[in-house]
């Protein structure tokens, strides 16, 4: 960070709202909006997101008539904005004469306007047209009263291989090494005769004819992180400049998207902000979707955070798009304010009949405030304003932490790996579940980051660690802390230079290995027999050190009699992915054998239970009935959305919450 954290509401509020376009209808559907908004409970629009061709139609001009008079009406009404510079999506006229800022792709093809995000991030031209807007922008509305937060472009994701960007990642990479012979000494170039004599022989990893240089491809995802960020900062000095120094300023992340280091993003961020999109028929989208809410949760650094985005019906991109069962949407929005977040919002406020996406859902959608959607926004908006004075602000306690890199990710999905169905957050979204299911709150953490408040450090699976990274993890587990890591883990250092001894030397220590004979990728559908429970996607050939204990091995194979499990002392290797329920055994085990208890024990199957701050929440991602018994040590205790007092047990119905603090004197209960 680049200093503390500025509140989400600092009147303590909870946001409640969404992307709102009203360009897009007459202006007669802006008074009918404000009605709705305030019948939803909304408390802030977020405006301007795509909006730089209507406040920008002609190189120069401004029309900021239709945003003074949408400024001057949420402010009338009480109705906050997050207003955004609309640098995400430029006019066509910027791409017509001024071709240098429209991005190439690989192979060396312009993408063209006609979509969003064509932009050259590395342009000047481009930088100095945003520059411009954002700068008018602020200055007119930088004091506006109905300003709440501003919101910076829109969910960077632009790559560009162009000739300004490849100026720029020599640039770049100049200020990296310093010198040709440490670029080829970080990239390996004397293989395939790839050694660069002068800087002009370095391009940015464009289309080739086979296999490209894998340090080249790891330094151009660097680098493209650090020239959006570039542009996102320069936005954001701006807007700090001409506004109060309470209006936080941020930027929407996409989870698990490869094009930024959102580590280093958050540190630049006042709120950090995330959207998320589970896929409604996916039994374990309320997994998917606490594992977003604790990764963002660890780049805020336990911080309250804000969901930018999310979806109050079906959206418009994935194969089939399924509308979102009654009740999940609410189970959903809570499960991010239980998991920290004190802002709740959609794409977006009203479906568009228009445009490419006029199929993806609004909080009022093409049935009106009629509609089914409408109506459980509405509850959404009341029962947030009745949580709000008990957990703006607080945080969540976790003792777990889970160790994410996009450097480790960026080396290890490749070409050339041993194996392609290793998927990185596919491995990652499984440990987060082992977790999920022992009822175990866990924060991500880069593997740099102090991790001395946490029992338990999990890594699921990071092939790139570098020298910083493994001292970090060495002391942690000196100081007592207990690591489980997975496989092809501590494989390569920060030039993605494979350690000599296929692992890090000083982490075959941690772990008892001796010897790292060969890996053994597994083809899909393929598993391998660990005596208690069978693994899949990987295994290894290893051999123990003499004081290691051999947790589980391998049965029948090649492999038969190696060790699956490893154990010395609090640090413990799996040389495999093992079956869902014996990973989660295994975790909760370390977890408990850590002194590290979840928040509740004996939960029905699909009821997830987590604290934040004094209130303990109960979801329950199922459609049948359960019961939940309840601590016989805390009293009775009250549900802060319908005023019932609990004791001993509470009822969950399908996809139902509660949210429980102790009962106290001036509560009434329902």
């Amino acid at each position: 960070m680049t200093g503390p954290r500025i509140p989400i509401a600092p009147d303590g509020r909870l946001l409640f709202g969404g992307d709102y376009n009203p360009e897009q209808w007459p202006e007669e559907v802006w008074t009918e909006d404000v009605r709705l908004v305030k019948e939803a409970g909304v408390t802030s629009v977020t405006l301007g997101v795509f909006s730089w061709a209507k406040l920008e139609p002609r190189p120069g001009a401004r029309e900021f008539g239709w945003l003074d008079r949408l400024m001057d009406l949420m402010h009338a009404h009480g109705i906050g904005v997050v207003l955004a510079t609309p640098t995400s999506a430029p006019p066509p006229w910027l791409g017509r004469l001024h071709p240098e800022t429209l991005p190439r792709d690989e192979n060396g093809q312009t993408v063209w306007w006609g979509s969003r995000q064509q932009f050259a991030h590395s342009s000047s031209v481009y930088r100095r047209f945003a520059a411009a807007i954002t700068e008018d922008l602020a200055q007119r509305y930088g004091h506006h009263p109905a300003l709440r937060m501003w919101h910076i472009n829109n969910e960077y994701c632009t790559f560009d291989y162009g000739d300004e960007a490849a100026r720029a990642f020599r640039d770049w990479l100049r200020r990296r090494y310093r010198t040709l012979d440490a670029v080829n000494e970080a990239w390996g170039t004397a293989f395939w005769s790839q050694h660069v004599e002068t800087w002009e022989d370095v391009i940015p990893p464009r289309r080739a004819q086979y296999m490209r240089n894998p340090t080249q491809v790891l330094d151009f995802r660097r680098f493209t992180s650090d020239a959006l960020l570039e542009c996102f900062v320069a936005e954001r000095d701006i807007v700090r400049r001409h506004s109060p120094a309470h209006i936080p300023v941020t930027t929407n992340f996409m989870p698990f998207w490869t094009g930024q280091d959102a580590w280093t993003w958050a540190r630049q961020e006042d709120v950090v902000s995330v959207d998320m999109y589970p896929d409604p028929r996916d039994p374990l989208g309320g997994q998917y979707n606490a594992m977003i809410g604790d990764m963002t949760r660890g780049q805020a650094g336990g911080a309250p955070w804000m969901v930018m985005e999310q979806a109050a019906g079906p959206v418009n991109w994935r194969g089939v798009n399924h509308p979102k069962p009654h009740g999940l949407n609410r189970l959903w929005s809570l499960q991010s304010v239980a998991r920290g977040a004190d802002a709740i919002c959609y794409f977006q406020w009203r479906q568009s009949r228009q445009g490419a996406e006029k199929f993806h859902s609004g909080m009022v959608d093409h049935a009106g405030e009629e509609g089914r959607v409408f109506a459980e926004v509405k509850r959404i908006g009341a029962e947030l304003a009745l949580l709000e004075g008990e957990v703006a602000g607080t945080g969540v306690t976790a003792d777990v932490a889970v160790l994410h890199d996009w450097e480790s990710w960026w080396a290890g999905s490749q070409d050339g790996r041993p194996s392609t169905h290793v998927v990185y957050e596919d491995v990652v979204r499984t440990w987060h579940r082992g977790l999920w299911e022992a009822g175990l709150t866990a924060d991500f953490a880069h593997p740099e980051h102090d991790l001395s408040g946490y029992r338990v450090v999990v890594v699921p699976q990071l092939y790139l660690l570098s020298d910083a990274a493994v001292d970090n993890l060495l002391a942690y587990a000196r100081g007592g802390g207990s690591v489980v890591c997975g496989f092809f883990s501590g494989v390569a250092d920060s030039d993605d230079r494979v350690r000599a001894g296929g692992m890090d030397a000083r982490l075959r220590e941690l772990f008892g290995i001796r010897t790292v004979h060969e890996w053994w990728p597994l083809d899909p559908g393929q598993t391998v027999d660990c005596g208690e429970f069978t693994g899949s996607l990987w295994s290894e050939e290893l051999t123990a050190a003499p004081d290691a204990e051999v947790v589980a091995a391998y049965r029948g194979g090649e492999l038969d009699g190696l060790p699956a499990v490893l154990r010395r002392g609090s640090a413990r290797y799996l040389s495999t992915l093992p079956e869902p329920s014996a990973l989660r055994t295994l975790l909760a085990d370390v977890a408990a054998e850590a002194g590290v208890r979840p928040p509740l024990s004996g939960l029905p199957a699909g009821v997830e239970a987590v604290r934040r701050g004094d209130v303990l929440f109960l979801l329950h991602h199922g459609t049948g009935d359960v019961v939940v018994e309840l601590p016989s040590d805390e009293g009775p205790l009250r549900d802060l959305l319908t005023g019932t007092e609990h004791s001993g047990s509470v009822p969950l119905g399908r996809y139902g919450v509660v949210a429980l603090r102790a009962a106290r004197g001036g509560d009434r209960a329902a």
